[in-house]
């Protein structure tokens, strides 16, 4: 079977709790870390109210993918138990194949805590051991090959030798949201990878933190990290055709090497939730990409509103938009 997209990443069951008692913290001075969320040591926290849903890059993409229209796979792993039932319960419900799913035995499924505090800005406490145990195998290889692009979302355990996989496969399009582990090794460890992006998605603090990694780079004072077109521009000059960089409630901004792109984020008197609005601008980004025949101007306001559309509801996949 040939698929639109096939996501590749991780599938959590998620727990989120709200609570007012947090103190949020300014801490400017460090470039990737602006704001800190507190609470009083050894004290007992009330939970204003609790929900349970589902995340993680790999799913919250291919859900989006999925109500978009677009013919959706899911490459993940999950635990043989009852929370990996019902991570493939709700892919079925979401209408996107599960055929390329592991069930890993006696590793459990994938979970997050996620504590939603001031103005729902969030933290995320997850377990991902499974993700350590995802193979790609040659025969994944060839039904991914033959999808019309794959959306590559964080990977862990062996992820250099899954990155080498993936970005071997010759005449595929690859659109690239890498995770913390990639971002954390730096331009010098993925940057051959990079060259061969067909699209990079990225939140500002990724960006700054992939830059700073950079020793060309490395003298730069602050303000040159803070202007989004100059991460733009030396991203770009890594090799991707596109770059896309998601900024919070700054909105979002984007560089084909020859234009720079803004988008400002929809205003909406009401913020529910904040988990999963990258997922869902980066996806809808592609969608409006496909859509509008490469109008990043229109693909941007896409990604736009399904973000707003997320934060309406609670979870990371309850507000995307349904064609």
């Amino acid at each position: 079977m040939q698929y639109d997209v096939i996501t590749i990443g991780g599938a959590t069951e998620d727990i989120i709790f709200y609570t007012k008692e947090g103190i949020l913290i300014d801490n400017k001075q460090n470039l990737t870390k602006q704001k800190l969320l507190a609470f009083e040591y050894g004290a007992k926290i009330k939970i204003d109210k609790t929900f349970f849903g589902f995340g993680g890059g790999g799913a919250n993409t291919a859900v989006s993918f999925s109500r978009f229209g677009f013919k959706t796979a899911v490459l993940t792993a999950i635990g043989d138990d009852d929370r990996g039932q019902k991570i493939i319960n709700n892919f079925e419900k979401q209408k996107v194949d599960v055929s390329l799913i592991q069930k890993i035995k006696k590793v459990e499924s994938s979970f997050s805590f996620i504590l939603a505090g001031l103005d729902n800005e969030h933290i995320v406490f997850s377990s991902r051991t499974v993700n350590d145990k995802l193979q790609i195998t040659n025969n994944k290889l060839q039904i991914i090959k033959n999808a019309n692009f794959i959306y590559l979302t964080s990977l862990s355990g062996e992820w250099p030798e899954a990155l080498s996989k993936f970005f071997s496969l010759k005449n595929i399009k690859i659109v690239w949201n890498p995770g913390h582990r990639q971002i954390l090794a730096g331009v010098d460890k993925i940057g051959k990878y990079l060259a061969k992006t067909a699209v990079l998605i990225i939140n500002k603090d990724e960006a700054i933190e992939l830059v700073m990694s950079d020793k060309k780079y490395k003298n730069q004072d602050k303000l040159f990290f803070m202007k989004i077109n100059n991460l733009l521009s030396v991203l770009c000059g890594y090799g991707p055709q596109i770059v896309l960089i998601t900024n919070d409630e700054h909105g979002a901004s984007a560089f084909d090497t020859q234009k720079f792109y803004f988008q400002p984020s929809i205003k909406l008197k009401k913020i529910v939730n904040t988990i999963g609005v990258g997922d869902a601008f980066g996806s809808a980004f592609m969608v409006g990409l496909k859509l509008y025949n490469n109008d990043i101007e229109k693909a941007l306001y896409l990604g736009a509103k399904n973000a707003a559309s997320v934060i309406t509801q609670p979870g990371a996949q309850n507000g995307l938009i349904t064609k």
